[in-house]
């Protein structure tokens, strides 16, 4: 795809937002209303997100949805995200992380897209990632974060040339600083293609962890990640994101 100077790295990819999840893990606050759609700050996390996209310079996000859907359709359609163009799609069944890409392949216009996880929080720069991507020569890249105990994520390790070379279990991971899946990822056409062909599955293990050592690109940041998948992170998230 050319290189448009005029316009934001980020802007030229379609970027797949994952929220079709059940979110069982956060049962006691969700009442009727799916994970991406639970209050913080006083508005629903999906605002947040669609507004930190939009400040990154995207123009066009697929929403992959499926438990209740109904009322994330019912917010779009009275409240639009300008610049941005939002394009639905409700799965009728869970498919999984990487089924749900899958499904979504028909309204993916780039090359290569973004797929991220909808219950995040994190500081990172997507026009850098995107650039780092392109300059990488890989055909996958995922955006790694600093934690501080990576046991409630699971490892990355990463090589000094910047490819991922293992993915070690949550239960294996030393209790210490390390690099963890911030659930952003970049795929070229090569990887669609073989999620595509996955009626049902996981993004992380029939995707990523499937693929051969140093094959995957590392783009670290620094900056602040929070899962808001569970209580805890999610009264962490709606005080400001207080650490």
């Amino acid at each position: 795809m050319a290189i448009d100077s005029g316009r934001s790295p980020a802007a030229k990819v379609d970027i797949v937002v994952l929220a079709g999840g059940l979110g069982t893990r956060l049962n006691g606050l969700l009442i009727d209303l799916p994970k991406i759609m639970v209050p913080v700050g006083g508005r629903p996390f999906l605002a947040f997100i669609l507004d930190w996209l939009i400040r990154q310079g995207a123009e066009r996000v697929v929403l992959s949805l499926g438990f209740r859907a109904g009322p994330v359709l019912a917010y779009l359609d009275t409240h639009p995200f300008p610049p941005l163009e939002i394009v639905p799609v409700v799965e009728s069944q869970p498919l999984g992380t990487a089924g749900a890409v899958g499904f979504a392949l028909p309204h993916l216009r780039s090359g290569p897209v973004m797929v991220m996880n909808g219950d995040t929080m994190l500081e990172a720069d997507l026009p850098s990632f995107v650039a780092s991507h392109r300059n990488a020569g890989t055909a996958a890249s995922m955006l790694c974060a600093r934690a501080s105990d990576p046991q409630r994520y699971g490892l990355v390790q990463i090589d000094s040339l910047d490819r991922v070379t293992r993915f070690v279990e949550k239960s294996s991971a030393p209790p210490e600083p390390g690099w963890v899946n911030a659930g952003v990822y970049l795929f070229d056409r090569t990887i669609l293609e073989l999620i595509g062909k996955l009626a049902h599955g996981s993004l992380e293990r029939d995707v990523l962890q499937a693929m051969p050592p140093g094959s995957i690109h590392a783009y670290r940041t620094e900056g602040r990640f929070l899962d808001i998948g569970t209580p805890e992170s999610m009264a962490q998230a709606s005080k400001g994101w207080q650490s």
